[in-house]
């Protein structure tokens, strides 16, 4: 029996009974399907219709003789074979081994993996032909047993008449909250002028006015009713929330029917405090008496953009609306400390805060990693690093420092690489390499401090509770040292060999070393091949630099620093190993020409910095609208 046969007797039989009502037609479907089984039992081609009948189905033809007249008019059987044969009647496969409910399309070469989903996909009784795996040695396919189909079959029934059910309870419940914002435009409040005038305050401000009458502007941040007479909001507005409760005709208006999260509003009634047991934002909680609606937000609310559900590039593709979160809230807050902190510690430290430029003609950090762009015609970028112009500023200044964005084009994809990130850097005058250390222990340790002390400190214990200022001095390793303790702890490159000197150690291993260490490491002098142009050779090895990387915990490194060349002849060399023509640098080698000295500094990254402060998984956490290779918006 050909699979196609079956797949027609089984159509055949669906179609009888769309078109034929009376009990003597069913009388005579019921005869037909047993012609089909016994054309199968014999291997007869359904196909060979007029020879099955009159061989097999005597009792068939007489039956359909004695059709009343009122039903002649119907087709006979090879009319309504001949029609079939025009209907979509191809068999629906299903595969528990191969097939697939999300992919599949129910063909013999995509089938679905179960027949349940190939009665959702048909949509509708009766069902064509289900094939399922065969249990018989040699064959793919089978038709599905009538138990099975039997089964399955009031699974699908159960499910439609739960779907049947949800509908019209949807539908219900649309026309009811149609009846009821039909009859919410007749309800209308004002503000009761009886009323003492309202002081406006901002949230983190309104300790003082308990027990008075005030004003608050803000987004609905969560929105709950309880029942008809109460709606509890609570208020965002940047510097604080507030739980507010609206009752009676408060929340049964137009607006409070239709009222969404991030919506914008007023809300004006008495500041309480929280009865005994309860809690709310702040210990207190607003007893609203009128409010306005300030800004609508969709029905839904942000829910409908961002949830729990949503992946990384959603989340990241509606930043604008994900920075509104409370973590995401917590974190920028944390970073407005930090760089305040910064700010104070070198101001407490007699820095003197300058502003480079950001457009240069010259690379600080290699040239694979600039950003070019066309400057009024001549080749120009955006800049790797301020250092260059710091150094500059330090005969007239002294110490100093800047907070500014410094660019990469890296095509670096790790957890902790920024196309564009805020650095943190600074250059010091008449230091030695230690005094340089020392600097870094000081920068990293007294502005954690600051942070902690700040009100924003119960911020960084929310989003990290373990966190510890660290103790100094911080332990000193130099390359050589990291090298040998890579080994003799078995971490390895990415090919499976050790480490050797003149090796960079990459992120992973990096930090799988710091990690094991467990405490911030200065890891020093680097082999001069490995750095930049401008770093001074240490004198008892010419062949390192006195060069550091600050790596804590979770991060690895977060600051690169070294003593930088004060010879001109020196530096000219080390334009000449990089490759680096010194035209552009004419003001750079002035410098080493007009009163040169021995003089460090470092450059940190804010956003590491950040991921170490509060247990960040990934650099992009930490800065509003994260630039990355694969991302420039929004």
């Amino acid at each position: 029996m050909s699979i196609h046969s079956t797949a027609l007797s089984a159509a055949f039989k669906r179609f009888s009974f769309h078109v034929l009502k009376s009990a003597s037609l069913r009388q005579f479907v019921s005869q037909s399907r047993a012609i089909s089984q016994r054309a199968q039992q014999q291997h007869i081609p359904l196909s060979s219709k007029t020879q099955t009948v009159q061989t097999l189905a005597p009792s068939a033809v007489s039956t359909k003789a004695n059709i009343s007249s009122s039903a002649k008019t119907l087709m006979s059987q090879d009319q309504i074979t001949e029609s079939l044969s025009k209907m979509d009647i191809s068999p629906i496969y299903t595969s528990d081994k191969t097939g697939s409910d999300d992919k599949g399309e129910g063909t013999l070469d995509n089938p679905f993996k179960t027949p349940l989903q190939a009665m959702r996909h048909w949509g509708k009784e009766p069902f064509p032909t289900i094939y399922v795996d065969s249990k018989e040695e040699g064959e793919k396919f089978s038709v599905i047993s009538q138990a099975q189909m039997k089964k399955i079959t009031k699974i699908y029934q159960r499910e439609a008449s739960k779907a049947e059910s949800k509908i019209k309870k949807e539908a219900e419940e649309a026309a009811k909250r149609a009846a009821n914002l039909e009859e919410s435009k007749s309800i209308v409040i004002s503000e009761d002028p009886a009323l003492p005038a309202a002081s406006a305050s901002k949230i983190n401000g309104l300790s003082q006015y308990r027990g008075q009458r005030v004003k608050v502007y803000g987004w609905v941040h969560r929105l709950r009713r309880q029942g008809k007479n109460m709606m509890f909001v609570v208020l965002r507005d940047g510097t604080g929330y507030l739980q507010c409760i609206l009752s009676d005709n408060l929340c049964k208006t137009y607006e409070a029917l239709l009222l969404t999260t991030e919506s914008s509003v007023r809300i004006f009634g008495t500041l309480k405090e929280v009865p005994e047991g309860k809690s709310a934002p702040g210990g207190h909680e607003l007893d609203a008496d009128y409010w306005e609606i300030v800004g609508r937000s969709p029905a839904g609310g942000v829910d409908n953009v961002l949830n729990v559900e949503s992946n990384s590039d959603v989340m990241y593709q509606n930043r604008h609306l994900w920075i509104r979160g409370e973590n995401m809230s917590k974190i920028l807050k944390v970073r407005h400390a930090t760089i305040k902190a910064f700010r104070d510690h070198y101001y407490d430290r007699d820095y003197v805060e300058v502003t480079p430029p950001t457009m240069v003609q010259c690379q600080v950090e290699g040239g694979s990693t600039l950003f070019k762009f066309d400057y009024f015609g001549e080749e120009a970028y955006l800049t790797q690093s301020s250092q260059l112009y710091l150094e500059t500023c330090i005969p007239a200044l002294g110490n100093v420092y800047c907070i500014a964005q410094s660019y990469r084009a890296e095509s670096s994809h790790t957890r902790r690489h920024l196309s564009e990130f805020t650095h943190i850097e600074g250059e010091l005058p008449f230091i030695t390499f230690d005094q340089l250390l020392e600097a870094l222990e000081d920068l990293v340790c007294d502005t954690a401090q600051r942070i902690m002390d700040s009100k924003y400190g119960q911020l960084v214990l929310d989003l990290h509770p373990e966190f510890k200022v660290p103790q100094r001095p911080f332990k000193r390793m130099d390359y050589r040292e990291a090298i040998a303790y890579c080994k003799e702890h078995d971490i390895k490159k990415e090919d499976g060999t050790y480490f050797e000197f003149g090796d960079d150690i990459p992120e992973a291993p990096e930090r799988k070393m710091t990690d094991m260490i467990g405490e911030p490491i200065l890891l020093c002098r680097f082999p001069k091949a490995m750095k930049a142009f401008y770093m001074q050779p240490d004198l008892a090895d010419p062949i390192v630099t006195e060069s550091v990387d600050l790596l804590l915990p979770n991060v690895g490194e977060i600051i690169g620093g070294s003593m930088r060349i004060y010879d001109e002849k020196e530096l000219y060399a080390g334009f000449k190993r990089e490759g680096i023509s010194p035209d552009n640098y004419y003001w750079y080698v002035d410098q080493r020409k007009y009163g040169t000295t021995p003089h460090g500094g470092y450059g940190l990254g804010l956003e590491r910095y950040l991921m170490w402060l509060l247990n960040s998984n990934n650099v992009r956490e930490t800065c509003l609208y994260p630039r990355t290779a694969d991302r420039c918006k929004p």
